[in-house]
């Protein structure tokens, strides 16, 4: 496993890699939030040159609105465009996936001569990189799994190589993700239990988050001022413990003193399963991942 270095440079055209690095044209078929979460960076530091981008979406209407707030760029319901670039996103919904890459071996025919093949980052859950494969025959592929704190540049990636990624490629790809958060290289096999704790998790989180909040209103504050320490006191311990490294139970300690509120709190937490309950959601969220796959 490895982190991405944010330093790392993308390779140039004159590179062994030359379908990466300023592509003249970088595709992006399902330019949703997600897919906007992480275009918007790369744009905001150059990697992705704004004239450069042809996007699909859905609706006429999407397409009107995103190219109304962005002039410059080039979105259509059409994905004939973003088939025919060099770099593409793939960020549609995964059951939408058959029916798009029904379209895919026209407009990958139209750069047959392409080598390296076109590269095709899928962001897409449970996908794995066989099927990846299987349906896009004409491109190399990566399978990215990244968070929705992507949304606010605090998010966690995990990326997994198909075959013939070279190391510009891989070095290029990671400086993407980089832009939106800490990124990881892991095997295929890890995905389903990183997006069961990264993907899946957030929801957990946000449960836990309205359940504080709601206990601080049955015992007197207000809502908005409950909702607004909660999501502080969460922020907080996370900050806690990843800067000070600190083991969940070491920090549960350091706010627990004998006889005390914290330690009430925590025996109503053990008695009614909070903790098995979140290992089980977390196994739940992987096996279904898997299924997916």
């Amino acid at each position: 496993m490895s982190a991405a270095s944010p330093s790392a440079s993308p390779p140039t055209a004159a590179s062994s890699d030359s379908a990466v690095g300023s592509p003249e044209r970088f595709g992006v078929i399902g330019l949703g939030r997600m897919a906007q979460a992480l275009l918007w960076p790369l744009i905001d530091a150059g990697l992705v040159p704004l004239d450069s981008v042809r996007a699909s979406v859905g609706t006429a209407a999407s397409a009107e609105r995103l190219a109304a707030g962005h002039p410059g760029l080039v979105v259509s319901t059409d994905a004939s465009a973003a088939w025919r670039a060099p770099v593409l996103l793939l960020a549609v919904k995964p059951q939408l996936l058959d029916a798009v890459a029904a379209t895919a071996p026209s407009a990958a025919a139209a750069i047959p001569a392409a080598d390296p093949k076109p590269l095709l980052i899928s962001v897409l859950a449970g996908v794995t990189l066989a099927r990846l494969q299987r349906l896009f025959p004409g491109h190399r592929v990566v399978r990215a799994v990244p968070n929705t704190p992507c949304l606010v540049r605090a998010g966690l990636t995990a990326l997994a190589w198909g075959e013939g990624i070279e190391p510009p490629t891989r070095a290029w790809v990671r400086q993407l993700f980089a832009q939106v958060g800490e990124v990881l290289e892991l095997p295929e096999p890890q995905l389903d239990a990183f997006l069961a704790l990264t993907s899946s998790g957030p929801a957990f989180v946000a449960l836990v988050a309205e359940a504080m909040a709601d206990g601080a209103v049955a015992a007197g504050l207000p809502r908005a001022l409950a909702h607004h320490l909660a999501h502080r006191t969460l922020a907080g311990t996370a900050a806690l413990l990843h800067e000070q490294e600190l083991h969940p139970g070491q920090l549960k300690d350091m706010v627990t003193s004998p006889a005390g509120t914290t330690i009430a709190g925590i025996r109503q937490l053990e008695s009614r399963g909070l903790r098995s309950a979140l290992l089980e959601a977390v196994l739940a969220a992987a096996e279904r991942s898997r299924e997916l796959a």
